[in-house]
């Protein structure tokens, strides 16, 4: 008895520490890491921009009026209605502070505060002044992570409004975007507004995204363009997120953006 007293004394608070880091662990890879996310929230919270700044943002999305313009002027109420769209009021938006950003992920995603009980869900489409910033992949209670259109594993749908030549772009780490066309010949010149095309699986058409600066019609194996991104992603403080639920013609094309 002497000696399991003398053991415990010497290895009984190491085996405890152990335990507790394992079962911390656990807990860890089995709520894929959104206890983490929770409490990090609670933690940063007192240091958040105050919500009166969202009246600022609210403004400053005026950047992005022109490019929707352009857009607009090539849709009519009927085409919304046969897609199946309709466009999202103010009141559906929900404005939320950026409060995560990795260093080494700066440019792949970031996690806002606004989760579950916000109404934020996985899926809906992420916004900041002047364009798409990406989209919801993963919810907690009260934070949301963000998967930015800037990841290289992003594609986007794609087509210049001015001429309707569809496309698809791929996100580079900064802020530009490499479009890549399916006409050999696509009508595209530098200025050209681009936006989210019909074409898209994960987002509604119509919604802006940059501005074409280069374009190689030679690249192989299709025309690409260099598209600045509008949206300042590297530089982000404030999104809001809107509500997307794919059209029947989407889900037919990418059923897993029909999930929750």
């Amino acid at each position: 008895m002497y000696s399991m007293r003398r053991w415990w004394g010497l290895y009984g608070t190491r085996l405890l520490l152990a335990g507790a880091a394992l079962g911390s662990a656990w807990i860890l890879r089995q709520t894929h890491s959104n206890l983490l996310l929770e409490l990090y929230y609670q933690v940063t919270r007192p240091l958040q921009v105050q919500a009166s700044q969202q009246e600022v943002l609210q403004e400053s999305l005026a950047i992005e009026a022109q490019e929707r313009l352009i857009e607009l002027e090539h849709q009519n109420a009927q085409l919304k209605k046969l897609l199946g769209q309709s466009q999202t009021t103010a009141e559906e938006r929900i404005f939320s502070p950026i409060v995560g950003r990795s260093a080494d992920q700066w440019w792949q995603q970031s996690i806002i505060g606004r989760g579950r009980n916000h109404g934020v869900h996985e899926g809906a489409i992420v916004m900041a002044p002047g364009g798409l910033v990406g989209r919801i992949t993963q919810v907690t209670a009260n934070t949301s992570q963000v998967l930015l259109i800037t990841d290289a594993t992003s594609s986007v749908g794609l087509m210049i409004s001015r001429s309707r030549a569809q496309a698809y772009g791929r996100g580079q780490g900064t802020d530009y975007m490499v479009m890549r066309f399916f006409d050999k010949d696509p009508d595209v010149r530098p200025g050209d507004v681009v936006s989210t095309s019909s074409m898209s699986t994960l987002f509604p058409a119509g919604l802006p995204v940059g501005v074409v600066e280069t374009i190689r019609l030679k690249a192989s194996p299709t025309p690409e363009a260099l598209v600045r991104l509008t949206a300042p992603i590297g530089r982000l403080e404030w999104v809001h997120v809107v509500p997307f639920v794919p059209t029947a013609q989407q889900q037919m094309l990418n059923p897993g953006a029909a999930k929750p």
